[in-house]
């Protein structure tokens, strides 16, 4: 398969849309549809979740440019620290978007006096589906590319080489959609209670699951090579495999506990 779609989706004069931006955005307004229905399926108020969503979209950019620029490119950036502000060039990390996220719900919570854990759990049924969205806008960006294969779906992304690479994009969506099935269907069977405590930890600990897997697919993204035959995300995603297991165990004394 020969992928060479235009990343930009249209442009009127100096107007443009990007088909990343596009599935970045669907991936949030469709996050924020679901969210909006648990809350209401469960006597809360549902109009938070629009004020939810700003502080998300900013937690998300910053963390996402500010760990990219720091710990994939570093020796680019703080050259030329302007260039951290041009978002609009690429270069966002999913791990610093999501610690970027759960800054912005701490804030949140806060202020709006909402339960923290009961936030990051219901957001923890819906966050695969904005995962999902992203990788496909990755897809359609022809970045974050995989290596070299044979096999019979390997796409050559012609606007970068004629290599024919795993799509490894699609790969990791295909998995993010998969956790977000497993997601709603341990909310719908869970006891309120269980889903509280459990779901933040198997959601981090199977995305970064997934995410340290399919990193062997892909090629280099920093920079710099380390002296570990990991990558910079595999290392990246080790402490949330790790947090998300410890708090399922511990998730589980408590409620075995009770």
């Amino acid at each position: 398969m020969h992928w060479n779609i235009d990343p930009l989706f249209i442009k009127i004069g100096p107007f443009a849309i990007h088909w990343y931006g596009l599935f970045f955005v669907g991936g949030l307004l469709g996050g924020l549809y679901l969210f909006r229905k648990i809350c209401k399926r469960e006597g809360r108020d549902p109009d938070m979740a629009d004020d939810l969503l700003l502080y998300l979209i900013v937690g998300i950019l910053l963390g996402a440019r500010l760990l990219h620029c720091f710990v994939y490119e570093p020796a680019f950036y703080l050259s030329h620290p302007m260039e951290i502000v041009k978002i609009w060039k690429g270069g966002l990390a999913s791990h610093g978007g999501l610690i970027g996220a759960l800054v912005a719900l701490a804030i949140f919570s806060r202020k709006y006096r909402e339960s923290f854990l009961w936030l990051l759990s219901r957001l923890s049924v819906v966050g695969a589906f904005f995962a999902v969205c992203v990788r496909i806008g990755n897809f359609f960006n022809s970045e974050i590319l995989g290596k070299s294969s044979k096999l019979p779906w390997a796409v050559v992304f012609d606007r970068i080489d004629t290599l024919p690479r795993h799509p490894v994009q699609l790969y990791e969506a295909a998995a993010y959609l998969l956790i977000l099935l497993l997601m709603y269907l341990l909310y719908e069977v869970l006891s309120k209670r269980a889903s509280t405590l459990l779901l933040p930890g198997i959601f981090f600990f199977s995305i970064f699951s997934a995410r340290f897997f399919l990193e062997f697919f892909k090629v280099r993204q920093a920079d710099y090579t380390l002296p570990i035959a990991l990558s910079v995300g595999q290392i990246l995603s080790i402490p949330f495999i790790l947090g998300g297991l410890l708090w399922i165990l511990y998730a589980l004394y408590i409620l075995r506990k009770e």
